[in-house]
């Protein structure tokens, strides 16, 4: 049997730990949520259902449409607070998993596939292929080997390790972001490279656009001659960034402004501002916190440069979305950073993490106008090649071809199954 037809569809995405309503630039919030708002949306408009589940954490209805076609289904699953920790939210995967099995069941609707997103919902997506026999495809968007191995403080724990190459080895597919990404999981996790799709991330050009530089800064109290460091992400160590407020003596006319993290009476956040501080840069270093989508093309249309220092990056959205608003980027070179960025093209790559050297390419941008024009105009030009609407168009061709494979050949290989009924959560009992 071949689909001749493949619209329309009813998709299952699981993002299980994270919410895509939260608040970007959280603890638990930031390029997943975007990936999976802006693919839902997108495979709305070329006519799927989308339903999004996540964890009830007290703050929205059970169901919340999102846009025409896509709702996100909030089903109960621990204690229903907002700040649970994200780690904290293994032990309740099973009450998730049985809360989503009884709401399909209580709604009378049949999923012809499912999309996971994290290690976390990729754990129940392995449940749902088997129990509803449909392809599960599966994005992780880090993966725990890797940051361990990025960073000496990492310390992810083995059961993640250990559900990341389970899922690995039983998804029909799992997309990675770049080939970077794509032969870590081959390497790390044994990952069949004919079950890898490397599809990249996209950016908004309705959103993320070049704005009128004096207003945005304007808006945001800068004036027109000062220099401006733009940082966005969540305030964890992996992100690096204090490698920033380390460079800053080197940047002596330079704001760095740190747009992202819920809670800046965290201690990290206060370790940064402590740190700034101790060497005499605490009024060159604005926390803006958590700042709305939105707005920050206005954040990256100010800047004169976005920095990411980063350990690890499985892709690096805050690269392409500044791009695209027209920033140059200095960014580390690990991960999928060098996918966007070329260096001294459209922005530096740095291959070794040093404030020196950060300081150097920064003012390097900031002293040479020219440099900058170019660099802006080069940025622009490598947004533009990346849209949400063509990641689409590779996911749903990738839906559609497993959904024939499968109607073809039916249930899954003996060793697949096998993999399927091994390793399973220490609280979980499915029938």
């Amino acid at each position: 049997m071949y689909w001749i037809n493949p619209r329309p569809h009813r998709i299952a995405m699981i993002s299980a730990h994270t919410s895509p309503l939260g608040r970007l630039g959280g603890h638990k919030t930031g390029g997943l949520n975007v990936y999976v708002r802006e693919t839902a949306a997108e495979l709305a408009r070329r006519g799927h259902l989308v339903d999004i589940f996540t964890r009830d954490d007290g703050t929205q209805p059970e169901i919340v449409p999102f846009v025409p076609g896509v709702r996100t289904v909030h089903l109960p699953a621990g204690p229903r607070v907002p700040d649970l920790d994200k780690d904290a939210v293994w032990e309740y995967l099973p009450a998730f998993l049985h809360s989503l099995r009884a709401f399909r069941e209580r709604h009378g609707l049949r999923y012809d596939a499912i999309f996971s997103h994290y290690w976390m919902s990729g754990w129940a997506g392995t449940y749902l292929q088997r129990l509803w026999d449909v392809p599960h495809v599966t994005m992780f968007h880090t993966l725990g080997e890797a940051k361990n191995r990025a960073r000496a403080g990492e310390h992810e724990p083995p059961h993640r390790i250990h559900t990341e190459r389970r899922v690995v080895a039983t998804a029909d597919a799992v997309v990675a972001a770049t080939d970077h990404e794509r032969d870590l999981l081959c390497d790390l996790y044994d990952a069949e490279p004919a079950r890898v799709a490397t599809i990249p991330c996209g950016v908004n050009p309705a959103l993320f656009h070049a704005v009128n530089r004096d207003e945005a800064r304007m808006a945001l109290g800068f004036g027109a001659a000062e220099q401006m460091v733009l940082f966005v992400g969540r305030l964890e160590p992996l992100k690096g960034v204090d490698l920033l407020i380390d460079a800053l003596p080197d940047l002596p006319a330079v704001t760095l402004v740190i747009a992202g993290g819920d809670d800046l009476n965290s201690g990290y956040a206060r370790q940064l501002a402590d740190r700034a501080r101790a060497l005499g840069v605490a009024g060159r270093v604005r926390f803006e916190g958590a700042v709305p989508q939105d707005r920050l093309p206005q954040y990256y249309g100010a800047a004169d440069v976005c920095a990411i220092p980063s350990f690890y990056e499985s892709f690096g959205l805050v690269a392409l979305e500044a791009m695209a608003c027209g920033t140059p980027v200095v960014a580390t070179r690990v991960g999928g950073l060098t996918t966007t960025v070329r260096d001294g093209h459209n922005g530096f790559l740095i291959p070794w993490r040093t404030p020196q050297a950060f300081a150097g390419r920064i003012a390097e941008i900031l002293d040479d106008g020219a440099l900058h024009g170019r660099m802006s105009a080069a940025a622009r030009a490598t947004a533009a090649r990346f849209s949400w609407s063509r990641v689409t168009d590779e996911l749903e061709d990738l839906y559609v071809r497993l959904m024939e494979t499968r109607a073809m050949q039916g249930c899954h290989g003996a060793g697949r199954a096998a993999a399927l009924a091994s390793g399973e959560h220490p609280l979980c009992h499915i029938g």
